[in-house]
């Protein structure tokens, strides 16, 4: 799975808003995390339309989450601007059709999204601002393999 500079900048400017004791500015958020400001703004805008954000204007203005940190899943980030968390070639698995030796790939698709899914959805901004990770997500990082680098088969 490969996250755009997009997510990854959305993800760590939602996740000073899910600590933050009031609204934040653009360039709040982008000193605390080293974003372009320009580029951060824009993606504020996005998480705004799809309802992750509010804004506020004023000289005491900025940006606070829509909802409480607890019901602001990882996955609810991605989704607002990447769309779909699993697609191949911009369809959904369970549209596509393979033939031949390559029809089960269909399954390993769907498995995928599942395994993605059973994460992203599970932490929460509150599991990031706190530090504190779902059962299942330390037990993945608790195992040596899950920080090893895979290596390349040869054969």
């Amino acid at each position: 799975m490969k996250l755009s500079a997009r997510v990854d900048y959305a993800l760590r400017a939602v996740s000073e808003l899910a600590v933050a004791q009031g609204p934040r500015n653009v360039e709040q958020l982008s000193a605390a995390q080293g974003i372009p400001a320009k580029y951060l703004e824009s993606i504020l805008g996005e998480l705004r339309r799809g309802q992750l954000l509010r804004s506020q204007r004023g000289p005491v203005g900025g940006f606070r989450l829509a909802r409480p940190a607890e019901e602001i899943s990882v996955a609810d980030v991605i989704r607002a601007l990447e769309g779909e968390l699993a697609n191949v070639r911009g369809n959904r698995p369970e549209e596509l059709e393979y033939s031949g030796a390559a029809a089960p790939l269909q399954q390993v698709w769907i498995a995928l999204r599942a395994s993605e899914r059973a994460i992203l959805e599970s932490v929460t901004l509150a599991h990031v601002a706190s530090g504190e990770m779902p059962e299942m997500v330390r037990t993945l990082v608790a195992e040596p393999a899950a920080w090893a680098r895979p290596s390349r088969r040869t054969s």
